[in-house]
């Protein structure tokens, strides 16, 4: 894994620093929109060091004071828009809205189901290969900070999320596999570069959510929030691709969600945010503002896709580096 380009001044000082050895004196803060390019990618650039990090990169990096200090300062700006952006609700009204689907649906998985192109679906799969490719890893930073039903049972999702105990079976590898199928590569984070700001954000929130034991409430929030809307999305993906023709490892990532989400979600709702709330009832605004962060930056990713798909543009940052071969 290369370190990804810079998109902007505090990109540039994040890469450029961590092409040098740690140790040293102050990170410069540049201000920058809190979901623009520059941020987005430096942001996660930073996160990915908690991760399998880069190559030619010092791990030591990791721990370094004085980036760990010019990390604090770029997730104040991305949380305060959060923070600011969200229209909170209460948590039943939260959940509630999770199990209600808009007739006749308007999003991605309906366009691509009814509409969708080869090359879109393809873009598609690019985009959310920088949170795929560590499925249920952002997660796991959740579970030394829960305690009794709450943490057996997000242990029990997380172990299928995991394969079950089978590498073949976890869902970063199922990934992995759609990739190939869809004749795309498979490498870690290989389309990272492609892919713009509005799916980075989403994998960057998870990480900023799982890092801090004080926004454990909202990580779970967010995890109930995907868990809950997964299921009738991944059918509807299914249904895309059995209708573009796709090869069978495309379809089997999302069947194998569609049954195993359908479970978690009661998992989620009953027994980790209904143990966990009875345990620290303080904690219930911030579930909640995690199932609405999720949802405020999935329709931000959904509309940037829609919108340039209806103006038949591509989505990425650049078209995908190679020839569509399947199904035209």
């Amino acid at each position: 894994m290369l370190l990804p380009s810079a998109r902007g001044p505090l990109s540039e000082t994040v890469v450029a620093a961590l092409r040098g050895a740690p140790g040293g004196g102050p990170i410069p803060f540049t201000d920058a929109d809190p979901y623009g390019e520059d941020l987005t990618i430096a942001l996660y650039t930073l996160y990915e060091l908690h991760y399998c990090g880069f190559d030619g990169v010092d791990p030591a990096w990791e721990w370094d004071p004085e980036l760990l200090r010019l990390r604090a300062q770029v997730e104040r700006v991305f949380l305060d828009a959060l923070r600011s952006d969200v229209d909170m609700t209460d948590l039943d009204t939260a959940l509630g809205a999770l199990l209600v689907e808009q007739v006749p649906g308007t999003g991605v998985s309906h366009f691509l189901r009814d509409d969708g192109t080869w090359e879109q679906m393809c873009e598609y799969f690019a985009h959310r290969s920088v949170y795929h490719h560590k499925e249920a890893d952002p997660h796991a930073w959740v579970i030394p900070r829960l305690r009794g039903r709450a943490k057996a049972a997000l242990v029990a999702v997380e172990f299928d999320e995991f394969g079950g105990g089978r590498a073949d079976r976890m869902h970063s590898q199922l990934y992995a596999d759609l990739l190939e199928g869809a004749g795309m590569s498979a490498e870690y984070l290989h389309y990272l570069d492609d892919v713009p700001a509005p799916a980075i954000a989403i994998v960057n929130m998870m990480s900023l959510f799982g890092l801090h034991r004080s926004l454990r409430g909202a990580l779970v929030g967010h995890f109930a929030a995907a868990e809950i809307t997964t299921a009738p999305s991944a059918q509807r993906m299914a249904q895309a691709l059995q209708r573009l023709g796709a090869d069978p490892r495309c379809a089997e990532f999302f069947t194998e969600h569609i049954e195993a989400d359908a479970v978690h979600e009661q998992i989620m709702r009953r027994d980790v945010i209904g143990s966990l709330l009875e345990q620290d009832p303080g904690l219930t605004d911030d579930v909640a503002f995690g199932i609405q962060a999720t949802e405020l930056l999935e329709g931000r990713l959904a509309d940037h896709l829609l919108s340039a798909w209806s103006a038949d543009e591509s989505s990425l940052r650049t078209r995908l580096r190679w020839l569509v071969s399947q199904n035209g």
